[in-house]
Parts: C-alpha cells; structure tokens; sequence
C-alpha cells in the first residue's frame, strides 16, 4: 500500500456513532466522484465539517488489485473519521474488501443510490434499493466479519415511488446490524425535481438508528430547515460543499481564506491540475463575473492559475 496509507497505522480511529450520540446535528461531506479525495476532504474539515466519505470505489476492482487500491484510497493522520465508500453487488467482495480497508478508515458505507447507467447495468448502486434481501445480507456478512465493534457500516439510498417499498428495505438494513442509512430524498428517475423532504420524515420515524438527509442542501441555513423538516440526525452535502467548502462554517459564499486553504492544501498534496482547477472554477463560481470566468476557467497550468489568483485577488 502507499505511504498514504501506511502513516496511518498509529493513527487514532474514532467511533463515527459518537457523532450521532453528541446532540449535534451531523454534517457530512458525501461521497463525489473525482472530489472527495484527501485533499479536498482535509479542506472541509477546517470549516466545521464532521465527517467524509471518499469517492464510490468499485469494491471488486478494490480487492483483486493493488493498483487500484493505491489510485483510488488515501488518507492520513488527520482524515478521521473517514468513511469509504464501495460499489459492491456480493456480500463476501464487500467483505473483503472492509477487510482491507478496516486499519484505515471508521467506516464503509454500500452504495445503494447511484443512478448511473453504467452503475445499475453491471448491478451496482441504486438498483439495489430494489434487492433488500441482498442489501441485509451484505451488511450482516460485514457485521459477522469484521471484529472491531466500532467500525461502522452504512447504506446510501434514494426512494421509491411506493414510500412502503423504502421503509421496509431500511428496516431490513437495520435488523442485519447498519449503523446508519443516508437517503437521498429523490427516485432512481428523478434529477432536479424537488426533494421528497417529507418521505425522509416518515423513513425517520419508522426507524430507531440515525438517518441522513441528504439533496440539494446549498447553505447553513439550508442545512438548518432540512434538519427540522426531516428529524433527520445529520445532513450530507455534495454540491453545496463543492461551491463553498466553508459551507458548513456558517459562510454564505467561500471566503477568500478558503480559496488560499485550498491552494495550499492541494500543492501539499500534489493534487492533479486538473482537479485542482475544477475545484477552483466551482468555489469562485459565485465571486466572479462571467468575463472572469471565460478567463480563468481556460488557464492551463497551476503556475497560470497561481499568477491569476494572485493579480486578481492577492492571494
């Protein structure tokens, strides 16, 4: 494994259940294809963000090759709690592969929300929400396998048109021993209509362990009114975070701090161009004008982009 992951042998896991135990409302950076990587989750949690999960990796390819366990996972002393989260279809893969991941993280979460087409296609992500005997029998193998009480396994869903149809799958996940369920309050089929905030309410209240909101959450403020309109135990955030990673902190839109956290925390981490410009296009999206970001959103190298940052805004 790579240095990433070996300088956390000595590290202190943490029970992610603490959180939910603490009286506080939870805040969570979801799992992002391409952006919740190290990086980026050590900017979050300067600004009051209380848990991460890394990008959805493909449990299957996780277990069979060293390569892709060193491309797709790395964290470090301060990456805590981390959970990870994998694309699995068979119970004893999503074994394994929390197996090897157990020494690293606080967590795995299955994902059972994804609505790509390559994803349900090869049986991975939200189609599983139409699978609860599958999904209970994944999350009670890992429970009888993995011997550390405090590491936490967790689903991600959407809903059903039948709202009885996603009860009845959370209650099965909670018989076979989940730590928590995140819902994303929208089908398999629906993008950017609005939020079934109600139908997480009624999952909330048939069940006894914690449930995430989870769906266009861009503000504190936001945050705040989902949590009253769902009882939910902790909000996740994707985009929201994207835009403004301070989101958490209270801050309507990223302060220029943020914007110099992140330049230093993505040269520290040797973080591709690309990724680290995107970050970038996404936080100052809603601090520049549009002749701005016909500029800076085509720069090319991290050097353009540092001359920019510091003319522009003296960072």
């Amino acid at each position: 494994m790579t240095d990433g992951i070996t300088e956390t042998k000595e590290c202190q896991l943490k029970d992610p259940m603490d959180l939910f135990h603490s009286g506080q409302v939870v805040k969570i950076c979801a799992p992002m294809v391409r952006y919740s990587k190290l990086a980026f989750r050590t900017l979050v949690r300067k600004y009051s963000c209380d848990l991460c999960y890394t990008p959805m990796i493909v449990a299957a390819d996780f277990v069979r090759s060293a390569k892709a366990r060193d491309s797709e996972f790395t964290t470090n002393k301060g990456d805590h709690p981390l959970i990870v989260q994998f694309a699995a279809k068979e119970a004893q893969i999503l074994c394994d592969a929390a197996r090897i991941i157990c020494p690293f993280a606080d967590g795995i979460d299955l994902n059972c929300g994804c609505p790509q087409r390559w994803a349900m296609s090869e049986g991975y992500g939200a189609c599983l929400i139409n699978k609860p005997e599958l999904v209970k029998d994944m999350v009670r193998h890992v429970r009888s396998q993995i011997d550390n009480p405090k590491f936490s396994v967790s689903i991600k869903i959407r809903i059903h048109e039948d709202l009885k149809r996603t009860v009845d799958l959370c209650q099965k996940a909670e018989a076979a021993g989940v730590s928590w369920i995140t819902v994303h309050g929208r089908s398999i089929e629906e993008r950017h209509q609005p939020v079934h905030y109600d139908a997480i309410k009624i999952i909330k209240q048939s069940m006894s362990i914690p449930i995430v909101a989870n769906g266009d959450i861009k503000s504190l403020k936001d945050a705040e009114n989902v949590h009253h309109l769902t009882e939910a135990d902790g909000i996740m955030v994707a985009r929201g975070l994207l835009a403004n990673p301070a989101m958490f902190a209270g801050y309507e839109e990223t302060p220029f701090q943020c914007i110099q956290d992140w330049v230093d925390i993505a040269l520290e981490h040797g973080t591709p161009f690309t990724c680290f410009h995107h970050h970038l296009m996404y936080m100052m999206e809603r601090i520049t004008s549009k002749q701005e970001k016909k500029v800076f959103n085509v720069l090319s190298s991290t050097s353009a982009v540092l001359d920019y940052l510091n003319d522009h805004y003296g960072l």
